[in-house]
């Protein structure tokens, strides 16, 4: 049962996951042409493509099924958590099969175990409402990972798109391979000061 206090989140939610799927269509056009080849990186792009869809698909569907009257969101929750462990598991042999399990694709596996993680605590949850229907505790968890199935869907999308990335651990170690190269360019000496100057 969705209490009143949560109802409009719901609301709003489901508004928000169909501008969203709209704009997933407009970023897959744009990108159709990357998405078509048949070279190793473009299984990775349209891999993203389905699991940003797939994500707000779920938070659509959630959503819309919460503003129904009634116990719904229980058996929802469940049935699109449960169909979008068989996408993860579908997708996980895909790139398996793809790329073989290669460093750089430690990634993109890790992106589908955090989604899979996301849908199994969502089976838990609607299993939860199915059999406590007044446990509003569990509804707001999955109000919760609805949120995180929009921030889950923008990500990939972003990256469908080339949208620049900022990683941490990457900027550090550019970082020092810049301070490297530019003690090699100087003989590991410290320059010398110009006398000009003084």
């Amino acid at each position: 049962m969705v209490l009143e206090s949560i109802h409009e989140f719901f609301v709003a939610s489901a508004g928000v996951a169909g501008a969203l799927i709209g704009l997933l269509f407009v970023a897959i056009s744009i990108s159709s042409e990357r998405l078509a080849r048949e070279e190793d990186g473009a299984q990775v792009h349209r891999i993203g493509a389905a699991a940003a869809l797939t994500a707000f698909i779920n938070a659509l569907v959630v959503s819309l099924f919460a503003l129904i009257p009634g116990h719904k969101i229980g058996p929802t929750a469940t049935a699109v958590a449960a169909s979008g462990l068989v996408f993860v598991t579908a997708t996980l042999l895909s790139l398996i099969r793809a790329r073989g399990v290669r460093w750089n694709t430690a990634r993109d596996v890790l992106f589908l175990v955090g989604l899979a993680v996301v849908f199994v605590v969502q089976l838990m949850q609607g299993v939860d409402v199915i059999t406590q229907p007044g446990d509003s505790s569990a509804v707001n968890t999955i109000a919760v990972l609805v949120v995180i199935c929009f921030l889950i869907g923008i990500a990939r999308a972003w990256e469908l798109i080339g949208g620049p990335s900022f990683g941490i651990s990457r900027e550090i170690t550019a970082l020092f391979r810049d301070h490297k190269h530019g003690a090699d360019d100087t003989g590991g000496e410290r320059p010398r000061p110009d006398p000009a100057r003084d």
